[in-house]
């Protein structure tokens, strides 16, 4: 994501420009954008048409619109965005309050208008923006004729290539078809891996499978890499390691990120420190409970206030999305309230973990609870 421009006031109202340069920055727009937003961006819009004649005709023309955000639809698998609203703005095509469906594209600027920008959100632009933030892990989990192509980003793991190969059963006294098959296979993902892998982004490329059909591809992508004198996949070998999952599916992908192993050579990747995070969690849970508390009402002010104790809050997307300002911004001053007093980890588009006092935590509450009162 690339920011253009800037303006926010004191109050912290105000206005960015940006630019969405990869698919993962609409994900990012996603979580930015609120009902009641101010939007402005360049869109298509069917317009009729009245000659001196009578005779009607209707064309498409492009023009830059201001909408109020009422409705956001963003789609995952195909990382679009479409935003429908009213037109708050006089255009020479179409009136004002009449609705307009605008669907943000690739490397065209918008204009993000809000009459608060809280510290979330904030925080939210400074990491999309940040060169560094870009998806330096890439994994290869297959099994024999199937393989997933899955680039991890900060933000979320995106699925570039599915390969799909009907392999024959070896014949008795014949195995042509069944290895014609496999080369084909082989094939298919390699093409894959050269189209879809920014080698001079990633760190490492994980390759994953039961049994040996990962080893059996890295020996026919390298005999074919010095057979093609192709000096990409030669330069970067070092970069590919092979690790052991229990399918081919996507889902083996956290498997496969536990693995000890793997952790150890993604030391220096955004990808390990979340799943580090989430490993302490999880090992937090399911040793010592009690120190686990869910939503804001929870009983965590009942507990002893040792400042020893350290609470890990989950805070899902949805909380970080909420559409009601009071709960928002009650959420927004807890987050920041732990930001100044404690450590915070952010695991991008999974969720936030926070460790503080239990006893931050109670003041935190307490304040939050006479304000919004």
């Amino acid at each position: 994501m690339k920011l253009i421009h800037k303006d926010i006031e004191k109050d912290n109202a105000g206005q960015v420009t940006l630019v969405p340069e990869e698919a993962e920055d609409m994900w990012h727009t996603y979580n930015l954008l609120q009902v009641g937003d101010s939007l402005r961006a360049s869109t298509i819009r069917k317009v009729q048409t009245e000659s001196t004649t009578g005779s009607v005709g209707s064309s498409r023309v492009r023009t830059t619109l201001t909408i109020c955000v009422e409705t956001i639809d963003f789609d995952s698998h195909a990382c679009q965005l479409r935003v429908k609203g009213t037109n708050i703005v006089e255009n020479q095509y179409v009136k004002m309050g009449a609705y307009h469906t605008i669907e943000l594209e690739l490397n065209r600027k918008f204009t993000l208008a809000k009459k608060c920008w809280d510290s979330v959100v904030l925080d939210r632009i400074d990491q999309a923006c940040d060169a560094a933030q870009k998806a330096d892990v890439a994994a290869v989990v297959m099994q024999e004729g199937l393989a997933n192509l899955v680039l991890v980003t900060p933000a979320m793991t995106l699925l570039r290539a599915k390969v799909e190969v009907t392999i024959p059963r070896k014949r008795r006294g014949s195995c042509t078809q069944h290895e014609k098959a496999l080369e084909r296979f082989y094939e298919a993902v390699m093409q894959a891996i050269l189209r879809h892998i920014n080698f001079d982004v990633v760190k490492c490329i994980l390759v994953a499978s039961p049994g040996f059909v990962k080893d059996q591809f890295i020996t026919y992508l390298f005999k074919e890499a010095v057979r093609q004198d192709n000096k990409l996949l030669l330069e970067n070998r070092p970069k590919f390691m092979l690790v052991h999952s229990s399918s081919g599916h996507k889902y083996s992908l956290k498997e496969i990120l536990s693995d000890p192993t793997v952790t150890s050579r993604l030391s220096d990747t955004k990808a390990a420190g979340e799943v580090k995070a989430l490993e302490d969690f999880y090992k937090m849970l399911k040793h010592e409970p009690d120190r686990a508390f869910y939503g804001i009402g929870s009983d965590a002010s009942n507990q002893p206030l040792n400042v020893s104790n350290i609470l890990m809050c989950v805070m899902s997307v949805c909380t970080s999305r909420h559409q009601d300002v009071p709960t928002r911004s009650r959420y927004v001053r807890l987050v920041d309230n732990v930001r100044d007093n404690g450590e915070l980890t952010q695991l991008s588009g999974v969720a936030a973990i926070l460790r503080f006092p239990i006893a931050d935590l109670s003041e935190a509450e307490d304040e939050s609870s006479s304000d919004d009162d």
